[in-house]
């Protein structure tokens, strides 16, 4: 007597008539409404996308963070080195990754802001980050300016 095979994932499913149960929206979607279509069991969900921080905003302050810490090191080393005469060298090529920095978190913030402003239009996403992109501006052109003032007082001390 040989019985037939057991299934291990339970019996078989019984087929349902009425409209399918409705899956709920991913993290980045929220259902907005839903609209029925005439004459059909169907309905057209339109949902509304959540906010996205701008990658450039973001990728605005940690350049302008950087170019800080590296605007530092411009003017510990032009300031240490002058008596020797390396200051101005090592504060200068620091000077110049600072500058280089400064100027692209500068340039990514503002990019960053025109790409806040113009989003938002019904069916493209909707980027947030205003004040991240203004700080990464504010943080680029401090570190470069304070890269300059590095250079600078290196110079006059090795002058002197």
């Amino acid at each position: 007597m040989t019985q037939p095979p057991q299934s291990f994932y339970g019996p078989p499913p019984q087929p349902s008539y009425g409209p399918p149960p409705v899956a709920p929206p991913s993290v980045g979607w929220q259902l907005e409404r839903v609209d029925a279509v005439g004459g059909t069991g169907f309905g057209l969900a339109q949902l509304r996308v959540v906010p996205i921080t701008s990658g450039l905003a973001i990728g605005s302050l940690v350049a302008g963070i950087g170019a800080i810490l590296v605007s530092t090191l411009a003017l510990c080393f032009g300031a240490v080195g002058a008596g020797e005469g390396w200051g101005v060298w090592v504060g200068g090529a620091f000077t110049l990754l600072s500058v280089l920095a400064g100027g692209g978190a500068v340039a990514a913030g503002m990019i960053a802001l025109r790409q806040i402003r113009r989003s938002g239009q019904p069916g493209r996403v909707r980027f947030t980050g205003r004040g991240v992109g203004i700080a990464g501006i504010s943080c680029g052109a401090a570190g470069a300016g304070i890269g300059l003032v590095g250079l600078l007082l290196g110079l006059v001390l090795q002058m002197s």
